[in-house]
């Protein structure tokens, strides 16, 4: 255990396997922080890749969904890593920093996305991957105030944009602050080394204690994802194409090739979408993975699902086209629970939702 995880236990958490909070023993209190103030979260399992030289935007752009070339000095953009029958491998949000170009990968998949570009580097390349997961730890601000909470901590906020990163000094260091799409309110993350991952986590709680800023595990993000409709775990896999699970705008279909584009292009040029992943309504709670049924006969999968601490139930699944529509009546598991369509979830293109 480090001394980050020792904190947390200190704190009262409950921790997972890889030392990052469950919870700290008051899911109520944290769920609706995160809804009427803001909640501050250890994101440090999720990958932190650092790639320099001037080959770093050519490297991932040939081997990604989205257009990473042109990118300005802390913007941020994410992608899609495909295999040759375009289902997914690895997602990861790309800033651009003066020091080189940070990729932030999914939860624990930063030694896994380290290694496929390092197979990737072509002879006359100038690039280095530097894995910096181990050596860096990760925050993350979500709620309504976020961003006054940022404010209070240096940042002078330009108008709203999902990607965008600065460099600000905390505990006499250099931390990286990044704005990520909203879950719930403003949504940043803070990177900083691993030494001072104690000192910052502190210092961050200080500051936002006028803000109703308070420490949350990964049972209250998670549980914020699913209501916000945003796939991660097994909606990330290599079972779907990005296009299913609602990563429309995280593919460019005008740049040059990549792994997996030519099925990627094809299903877009014919506006024609086999699966899709939608928002269900579920009578009670069922663990997902499980079958989803239309009219008795399987239509796809629950692949997300989770309940409140006010007894709500959020679920995503990912399911025939012929049965996504709002408002259709489905069933979920070997017992049937009755379920419905509630709407779209992730980002769908108009031929879609239209």
């Amino acid at each position: 255990m480090n001394e980050l995880s020792a904190f947390h236990q200190n704190m009262g958490a409950l921790l997972a396997a890889d030392g990052i909070p469950l919870h700290y023993g008051d899911l109520r209190s944290e769920y609706h922080a995160a809804l009427d103030g803001a909640i501050l979260l250890d994101r440090s399992h999720e990958g932190r890749i650092l790639l320099e030289g001037e080959s770093r935007f050519d490297l991932i752009n040939r081997m990604s969904t989205n257009e990473l070339l042109g990118m300005s000095v802390f913007e941020g953009r994410p992608t899609v890593f495909t295999n040759a029958n375009a289902r997914i491998l690895f997602r990861a949000i790309c800033y651009n920093l003066p020091g080189g170009l940070m990729m932030i990968s999914e939860p624990g998949q930063g030694q896994g996305l380290s290694d496929l570009l390092r197979r990737n580097i072509f002879f006359g390349d100038k690039v280095e991957v530097r894995d910096q997961s181990l050596t860096t730890a990760q925050f993350a601000i979500h709620g309504p105030n976020a961003d006054r909470i940022m404010r209070q901590v240096g940042l002078e906020l330009p108008p709203p944009a999902d990607y965008c990163a600065y460099e600000i000094a905390l505990d006499r260091t250099v931390a990286t602050m990044a704005r990520r799409r909203s879950i719930i309110g403003g949504h940043w993350i803070i990177i900083c080394p691993a030494a001072s991952a104690r000192t910052v986590y502190r210092q961050l709680l200080d500051i936002g204690q006028s803000f109703a800023l308070r420490p949350a595990g990964s049972l209250t993000y998670n549980t914020l994802r699913i209501r916000a409709g945003r796939p991660a775990g097994l909606e990330l896999s290599s079972e779907y194409i990005p296009l299913e699970v609602g990563l429309w705008d995280e593919v460019n279909f005008e740049k040059g090739c990549y792994t997996g584009q030519e099925i990627i292009a094809r299903m877009e040029s014919r506006q024609r979408l086999a699966k899709v992943m939608v928002s269900l309504e579920l009578a009670h709670l069922v663990k997902a993975p499980a079958i989803v049924y239309s009219d008795g006969k399987e239509c796809g999968k629950l692949t997300s699902s989770a309940a409140s601490p006010d007894g709500e139930v959020f679920a995503l699944a990912v399911i025939k086209t012929a049965s996504a529509r709002p408002g259709t009546a489905l069933e979920v598991g070997d017992a049937r629970c009755s379920a419905r369509v509630k709407d779209y979830a992730g980002i769908q293109p108009a031929f879609i939702t239209d």
